[in-house]
Order: C-alpha cells, then sequence, then structure tokens
C-alpha cells in the first residue's frame, strides 16, 4: 500500500504539466455543472497519430450536449465533460489524478462531504487491463465508473473489489456463453481458444475452459497473443492437430495482426470465431485473400442506430480548429485530428455506440434522482456527491431508443443481446442470428445465410470420428474428444447419453446382439399344458396307469397260474403299482415350473423306480439262484425262502433311497431355474438340479440297475421257452439306450423341448418294463392258455435239469 501513495505523490507532480497542455474551447473539454470524466482510446500508444477511428469520444459529446438540450431530464443544469486519451498508463494517470482531485489535492478515503470535485461519474476505459489499473483510483471515494467497451473481465463483477463499477456492456461470461452455444449448434468439438495476452483475454479463455468443462467440446490448442508472437509456429501447431475451429478472442489490432498472417501462410479450410471486439471491423472483410482463410462467423453487441449523430459528426468536423494546423496538443497527447474525416468516425465500427450513449444516460438518470428533477427545474440546494449519484445508478430503470437500460447486483446489464455475424462475399458483417440474454433466453442461427467454404456443406471438427452405432469410445490421450471405438459384444449394449465410453450389460430378463444400443425383452419358453407333444405324453402316461391296472386285474384273476407266479407273484402287483406312480412324474414336466413342480418331476421316479428295479434285480437273482443256485447250494436256496430274502432286499432299497432323497432335498431342493446362457434371446424355465444333494439317489439307481442286468444276463443260456431273464435283460438295454440318447441330447440341446424329451424318457423306461416284460405274459395268459399250466412248466425244467447234469 506505500507504494501506492508513492506513486500517487509522484504522478501528482505531473498535474501542473497537464494543464498547460489543455485548450480552451476544445472538443475534449466541455465545462458544465457537473462533469463526466471520458476516458476513451484514441490512439496507439506505440504509433501516436495511428487513429483507432473509435467514434465513442465524439458519441460521449453528442450524448452530453443532446442532454443539455432536454428540458425534461436535466432542466436548469448543464453537464459537462473533460476527456483523456487513454492509449498509455504511464502518460494518462495525470489526467485520472486532475480527474479526481481537488484544488490538486488528492484525499484517499477522505471524508466525503470535503470531496469538491465536480467529477460525480467517469466513462470508460478500454479495455480491462486500463480499468484495472485506474479503477482502484476511482474506488477509494465510490466515484462511479460506468464501462461500455473492453472491460469485460469477470473480475469487475466482484462488488468487493469494485464496488462502484457497472458497465453497459455484458461481461465477458456473457460471450463465451454465446460462443460456447453457436459451437455447440453446429456440433463443433475440436477447437483452438487463441487470446490476446492480457487481462480481457485471459479471463475469457478461463471462463471458455470453465463452461466446456461438462460439454462435448475440447479445448484442442490455446494460445495468448502479443506483439511478439510467432504466428507461424502457432498454424503449424494448429495444423498439426488438424483443427478446424479457432475462436479468436483478442482486441482489433491483435486480430487484424493474426488474420493477415493468416493470409499471408495460406492458411485454408478454417472457421473463425470472432469476438465482438473485432467482429464488425471494416477493413479485415475486404482485404485481398479473405475469402481463401475460410467462414468467419463473429459475435457483436447489436447495432443501434442513434439518431442525430451523423448530422452531429458532419457538423463538427466542419468547425474542427485543428484542420489548419499540423499539430495541436488536445488533452494530454500530441495528435493531428486532420487526418480523421467525419465519414472515418461514422463508418468505424458501430457495435458500441449504443453503451457509451447508454452510459452517459444512465449517469444523467441517476443525477435527475439525486437532485430530485421535476416540473421543470431541478433542486440546486442539494450538493451532489459521486456516492450519491452511484446509489441512483444501480437502480437504473429506463428505456432508452426502445431497449432497457437496468443493472444487477453485479452491476452488469440485466437485459440485452448479441448478434451472430457472418462475414459474407460481399466485405459486410451479415447478422444470422441472435442471442437474447433476458428477459428469456432465446438462441436463433438461419443456417442457410451462411456460406461455407465447404459449399453447402457445415464444416466438422472433430479428435476422432464418431463411433458407429453400437460401438463405445476408449480414450486415446487426454482429450475426451481422441477415442478409438470398440465394437459391443453380445449381451451388453452402448447407452451414448449415459455414458459412450462403456457397454452396458443387458439385465437377465433382456438380450443384445453386437453392436447394440438398447436390450431387447427375451422371450420366455417353457412347455405348457397345452402342447400337442405334452398332450400326447400326458395321454400315454394315462394309457400306462390304464394298462398297469389291467395288468393288475388280470394278473389278479389268474394268479395261482405258472405264468403270475414266474414273473413274480405278489411281485407283480408291487412292480405294476410303482410303475403307476412314476407316470405321476410325467405330468409335472409341463407348464411354468414351481419348487413343487421340480421336487415332483424327480422325487416320484427316483422312489419308486428305485423299487420296480429292487423287485428286478430279485426276480433276476431268484431266476439265476433256482436254476443254478439252487442246484448247488441248496442250503442257501432254503435260507433265502425260509426268511423272505426278496422282501429284505425290497425294503431296504426304499428304505435307504427314501432316506437318501429326504436328506439330499433337505439340504438343496431342486428350484426353477433360468436358462439365459445357452440362448441370447430367450429364458428357458426348467428346474435347477443340486449334483451333490441328487448324487446319492441316483447312484443307488444306477447300481441296482447294474446287479440287475448282471443277474439278468447270467440267465441268458436258461431254457429257450423260458424267456424270464432274456426279457429283464431286453428291458434293461431299452432303459440304458433310452437314457444314453437322453443324456447325448441334453449335452447338445438345452431349448424348451428338453423338457418334453425329459418327460419322454422316464416314460421310455416305465413302458420298456410294462411292454416287454409285463405284456408277454398277458398275450400268453390271454391266447396262449396251454401254455400257462403246471405240467408245461415241469416239462421245461425237467428238460433244463437234465441238460445241466449232463
Amino acid at each position: 500500500m506505500k507504494y501506492f501513495f508513492a506513486s500517487l505523490c509522484l504522478l501528482g507532480s505531473f498535474l501542473h504539466a497537464l494543464a498547460q497542455c489543455t485548450v480552451p474551447a476544445s472538443e475534449f473539454q466541455l465545462e458544465g455543472d457537473y462533469l463526466i470524466g471520458g476516458l476513451f482510446d484514441i490512439h496507439h500508444v506505440d504509433t501516436p497519430c495511428s487513429y483507432t477511428l473509435s467514434p465513442c469520444p465524439s458519441l460521449m459529446r453528442f450524448s452530453v450536449e443532446e442532454i443539455n438540450n432536454l428540458t425534461n431530464l436535466l432542466p436548469n443544469v448543464s453537464l459537462g465533460y473533460e476527456i483523456f486519451d487513454h492509449c498509455s498508463d504511464t502518460q494518462n494517470f495525470p489526467g485520472i489524478l486532475k480527474l479526481i482531485s481537488s484544488n490538486g489535492m488528492i484525499q484517499p478515503w477522505g471524508e466525503s462531504h470535503k470531496d469538491l470535485s465536480k467529477i460525480i461519474a467517469v466513462v470508460g476505459t478500454y479495455t480491462s487491463t486500463n480499468t484495472l489499473t485506474l479503477a482502484p483510483l476511482l474506488m477509494m471515494n465510490l466515484i462511479p465508473m460506468v464501462n461500455f467497451y473492453g472491460a469485460a473481465s469477470s473480475v469487475f463483477s466482484r462488488k468487493q473489489n469494485f464496488p462502484s463499477f457497472l458497465r453497459t456492456v455484458h461481461p465477458n461470461k456473457d460471450i463465451i456463453e454465446v460462443i460456447v452455444r453457436i459451437l455447440q449448434h453446429f456440433n463443433w468439438r475440436w477447437v483452438a481458444f487463441l487470446n490476446i495476452n492480457d487481462d480481457y483475454g485471459n479471463d475469457g479463455r478461463e471462463l471458455f475452459i470453465k463452461m466446456i468443462k461438462d460439454t462435448e467440446i475440447c479445448l484442442a490448442y490455446t494460445k495468448g497473443l502479443n506483439h511478439e508472437t510467432d504466428y507461424s509456429l502457432i498454424f503449424k501447431q494448429i495444423e498439426a492437430q488438424r483443427i478446424r475451429i479457432l475462436i479468436v478472442f483478442a482486441a482489433e489490432w491483435t486480430a487484424e495482426a493474426l488474420i493477415e498472417s493468416a493470409i499471408e501462410l495460406n492458411i485454408t479450410d478454417k472457421v473463425w470465431i470472432a469476438g465482438d471486439a473485432w467482429s464488425l471491423n471494416k477493413r479485415l472483410p475486404k482485404v485481398k485473400g479473405i475469402k481463401n482463410i475460410g467462414t468467419v462467423l463473429g459475435v457483436s453487441q447489436p447495432v443501434v442506430k442513434i439518431p442525430g449523430f451523423n448530422d452531429f459528426i458532419y457538423a463538427s468536423k466542419s468547425k474542427n480548429p485543428c484542420e489548419n494546423s499540423e499539430q495541436q496538443m488536445f488533452c494530454n497527447q500530441v495528435c493531428n485530428c486532420s487526418s480523421l474525416t467525419a465519414k472515418d468516425v461514422i463508418l468505424a465500427d458501430p457495435s458500441f455506440n449504443f453503451p457509451v450513449y447508454s452510459a452517459v444516460y444512465a449517469v444523467a438518470h441517476a443525477l435527475h434522482n439525486v437532485l430530485q428533477c421535476g416540473s421543470g427545474r431541478c433542486n440546486g440546494n442539494i450538493t451532489v456527491f459521486p456516492y450519491m449519484v452511484l446509489a441512483e445508478l444501480k437502480k437504473s430503470n429506463f428505456t432508452l431508443l426502445n431497449q432497457s437500460i437496468e443493472f444487477d447486483e453485479n452491476g452488469d446489464p440485466k437485459h440485452g443481446s448479441y448478434s451472430i455475424l457472418f462475414w459474407n462475399h460481399s466485405g459486410d458483417a451479415e447478422v444470422v442470428g441472435f442471442y437474447n440474454f433476458r428477459p428469456a433466453l432465446h438462441f436463433f442461427i438461419n443456417n442457410s445465410k451462411i456460406q461455407w467454404y465447404t459449399k453447402d456443406k457445415v464444416p466438422t471438427s472433430v479428435c476422432s470420428q464418431e463411433c458407429p452405432t453400437g460401438h463405445a469410445k476408449k480414450y486415446d490421450g487426454i482429450h475426451e474428444c481422441c477415442f478409438k471405438c470398440e465394437i459391443c459384444p453380445n449381451g451388453t449394449y452402448v447407452n451414448s447419453s449415459a455414458d459412450p465410453y462403456k457397454c452396458f450389460k443387458c439385465k437377465e430378463t433382456e438380450w443384445s446382439e453386437e453392436a447394440s444400443t438398447s436390450c431387447s425383452l427375451r422371450v420366455v419358453e417353457y412347455i405348457p399344458f397345452t402342447d400337442s407333444g405334452a398332450i400326447v405324453i400326458m395321454v400315454l402316461a394315462c394309457v400306462l396307469v390304464g394298462l398297469t391296472a389291467a395288468m393288475s386285474v388280470l394278473f389278479a384273476i389268474n394268479y395261482n397260474t405258472p405264468i403270475v407266479r414266474s414273473a413274480g407273484g405278489p411281485m407283480c402287483f408291487l412292480i405294476l403299482g410303482c410303475l403307476s406312480l412314476c407316470s405321476i412324474s410325467v405330468f409335472f414336466y409341463f407348464d411354468k415350473p414351481t419348487t413343487s413342480f421340480c421336487i415332483l418331476r424327480f422325487l416320484p421316479f427316483l422312489l419308486f423306480y428305485n423299487v420296480c428295479l429292487a423287485c428286478f434285480v430279485v426276480r433276476s437273482f431268484q431266476i439265476v439262484c433256482i436254476f443254478k443256485i439252487g442246484a448247488k447250494f441248496p442250503k442257501l436256496h432254503i435260507w433265502w425262502r425260509k426268511y423272505h430274502g426278496q422282501w429284505l432286499v425290497i425294503t431296504v432299497a426304499f428304505l435307504t433311497q427314501a432316506l437318501l432323497l429326504l436328506i439330499g432335498y433337505s439340504c438343496a431342493p431342486p428350484k426353477p431355474y433360468n436358462e439365459t446362457v445357452w440362448y441370447p434371446d430367450k429364458i428357458i424355465l426348467s428346474c435347477d438340479i443340486n449334483l451333490t444333494a441328487t448324487s446319492s439317489p441316483v447312484v443307488l439307481l444306477l447300481s441296482l440297475c447294474c446287479f440287475c442286468f448282471i443277474f439278468s444276463y447270467m440267465g441268458k443260456d436258461l431254457p429257450k421257452n423260458y424267456n424270464e431273464a432274456k426279457a429283464i435283460t431286453f428291458c434293461l438295454l431299452l432303459l440304458i439306450f433310452t437314457w444314453i440318447i437322453f443324456a447325448t441330447v441334453r449335452v447338445l440341446y438345452r431349448g424348451k423341448y428338453i423338457e418334453t424329451l425329459n418327460a419322454l424318457a422316464v416314460l421310455s423306461s416305465l413302458y420298456s418294463f410294462l411292454l416287454w416284460y409285463f405284456f408277454p405274459k398277458c398275450y400268453i395268459i390271454i391266447f396262449q392258455s396251454y401254455k400257462n399250466t403246471q405240467q408245461y412248466f415241469q416239462g421245461i425244467i425237467q428238460d433244463y435239469t437234465k441238460t445241466m447234469s449232463q
């Protein structure tokens, strides 16, 4: 802070010299009851007589003189102005110090009633950097500073740092918002941002980076520009990265140097997006070779025509006091104003005419309220201080040339819009769209008015081409816009709106083909009771029950005949009953499986078929025992008959199987299962069998089958006409062959008809014994009764006994 006050003291020495530089009746000064300070860039610091052709100083003069001629705004009060050429901080400080001084004295943070300066507000300056330099001097005593042009940096919206700063132009945040919307409108994602290397440009770049953070736009390249910039190197780097969209956020003279370098270096096929500082440049659109660089779009303040301003310029230039002198010391610098004509001023960039005009009028309206003007007079007894004008400025709410003038809490304009421009082939900036900020957001671009360098096709600018449908992106570098494409496999899909970098898995109830963008519901398949195959199988099961019942009746009628007794006697009824009970399983292979359905699918068959096999094991053993073991081991035969060994074996087999099933189903009962792996587009409803829980009952069943086959095979050489063992052997072969076929199909096929095949295998297992063991005996009972006699059987046994004894 001490350095700041030291600089004030040193710079104060310039005040006396400054007083000698002013010229009476100058167009930069006008006496009045209250003064408005004006800070404008009239020419460049490096070329003192090179003017910027800005109409802004003339507009301030015009506005003040127009207000003085009004009778309803500030009656009986005159406004004056003092304008300085703000092109150099070092040469400009004396003017600023003179503005805020009173009798050559400056009292920082002094009491407001001691501040007797006539300056009630300052209009300007031109750039953010210049404003940052001077604004603290004005903020000390809350002197209103109303900016109208380049002080668009977002830092000035911080009221804790710049409490008396307001502006009639939108801040950088708003123009960057428009540029981002243009990029999104044309789907441009791979862009470069070139900015002037000062507070204005750097603030714009930071805002741009912040605004594109959650968009698909990638900042591929950025560079700050100054007088020493190597444009050749910049364009080489841009070309190397295949960038076609160049945002130029810079002052007019910087943009001119950049565009002229692009023409000289033969840079083509680019879209240039101009900031509001140079989008309405009058010279560049007519430069030779400008069409070769590509298409130029721009954003600017809407041009509002100010009535009477052109006449004022022509009138003021006709009586210019500089006309007959080569050099005249105006304001704070030596300049030659004779080089500027009225036409030069009128044709200069008009986009900031209205902001200057409205800034002066805003100060006048604020002063109107402070002085309590009304009924043709203002209260002259009120001592006006800058902070009073500031308070009323913040409340501004009036209409000027059909435009609303109002400030928000940050001192930024509440209302307004931006025009979107296109530099056409005639060398004019043609309005092709607009962006309204307030009161309602509205964005529009008429694409048909833009003549692209690619003819009728909108240019593209991407790091990587969009992935084909159904492909996910994979990062390739540090930018999100640079990626590779990977196809999403079956069962996955890509959702670009949610996450284009991921293949999402479908739900279990859904499926998708390769390269899908969504999942489809799987078709749920099962065999209903109404299926033709199911009906046939259930009818056959009912027929089986009917046949077993009929055979039981037939065997009961002929119970004491040799055929029935040789078939097993009372054991026949047990086998036939168990075959009927086994058929219950067949009915539960159809319709939607439930837990009870899954249990009944296997339990009756495993339990009662186990009894059937145990009966046939005993029966096979008895056949071998009677004809072979009985002759050689009579005592074993007697023991077997005495203790009813056959029923003991059957009972043990039944109880063992029942116990194994109880344990297995208690631990892990069969349950419904959705088969989703075999067919990607289907869900096959079936039952899940726990192999560990069901392995023991199945092993017992297989063991009985093996024993039965061994004993029956041992009786293969029994009498020709006595074919009990042969019949059992043949039934077992059919049984084994049936389940081998089913197991093979099960490995190769998992569709819904596997349940039908399973039911058919169960039914085949039942019919194999019914048809090939019991049916031949029924046939003999009914059609060959002569074989069903005691004499016939005794003859066969006696013949076989003689053969065995020889």
